[in-house]
């Protein structure tokens, strides 16, 4: 028999060879893997829709990415990591030398090693990511950089699973679906969401309990300006990030750190 452990493991092996974004095919993608183990309300809200002081942007897609030396051989290749390009890089097609071309390269120069992960949401921008070793190890000379993307009207995807409770109010459980090439951070988040939403509905929870499936920032701004009239109801709320790592459970408490679920959690992870 097969563990919820497993079974959650096994979802985030599924969805990590997505490249997720805040918008985009990759975000669906995942949305609709989701959408097998609970049923899901997925929105789509056009580009140029006002959400607050915030507005809903264009919709990024990409197809291939990769920087080439004159042999044709591929030193960085968003084919092996999605971490490799800029998250939302304008299209580009050039040679250039690798002296103008390290204007455009992401390094940890403390952790030569890592591929870092970077985005450009809301600045037109190209590059890509990749570790130092790699960089150190490039000679002087020309090469081939290929973006193949595409920035446009489109629009944002989010998506909500309820589970009703004896009464309205609300629990709002929210996990990022906008991260790629990242198993802790979010896709952790997403396995214990749906496995939490399939524990809930097995009892009659006392709150009715929303689940969010969300991009980050923009996307809850987004469900927040298209729910006004529900707020009131939210009595509660959780956001679920890194729960995979080895470490131990932590909580960031509220701004005040009086609420009731501040309580609620100090309790459980005592």
């Amino acid at each position: 028999m097969t563990s919820v452990g497993e079974e959650m493991h096994a979802l985030v092996e599924r969805l990590y060879p997505l490249c997720r974004s805040i918008t985009g095919d990759g975000v669906r993608a995942t949305l609709e893997i989701v959408g097998e183990y609970v049923p899901l309300q997925v929105h789509e809200v056009p580009t140029g829709t006002q959400v607050l002081d915030w507005t809903v942007p264009q919709e990024w897609n990409i197809r291939d990415a990769y920087i080439a030396d004159t042999a044709g051989k591929r030193v960085v290749d968003f084919a092996a990591s999605s971490l490799h390009v800029l998250g939302y890089s304008v299209p580009v097609s050039a040679t250039m030398p690798l002296a103008e071309l390290r204007g455009h390269l992401h390094t940890l120069p403390e952790h030569p090693a890592w591929v870092p992960y970077r985005t450009s949401y809301y600045k037109p921008e190209w590059g890509f990511c990749l570790t130092q070793e790699t960089l150190d190890a490039l000679p002087d000379g020309e090469y081939e950089v290929c973006v193949d993307s595409t920035l446009a009207d489109g629009h944002l995807t989010y998506a909500e699973h309820v589970v009703p409770g004896q009464v309205a109010d609300e629990v709002i459980v929210s996990c990022h679906v906008c991260h790629p090439s990242l198993a802790n951070d979010n896709l952790a988040g997403i396995a214990v969401a749906v496995f939490l939403a399939r524990a809930l509905a097995e009892r009659t929870p006392y709150y009715t309990y929303r689940f969010l499936f969300a991009p980050g920032t923009i996307g809850a701004i987004t469900w927040l300006a298209r729910n006004a009239e529900r707020v009131e109801r939210v009595k509660h709320g959780l956001v679920l990030a890194c729960a995979g790592d080895p470490g131990r459970l932590t909580y960031k408490q509220s701004r005040r750190g009086d609420a009731e679920i501040d309580r609620v959690m100090q309790h459980v992870l005592a």
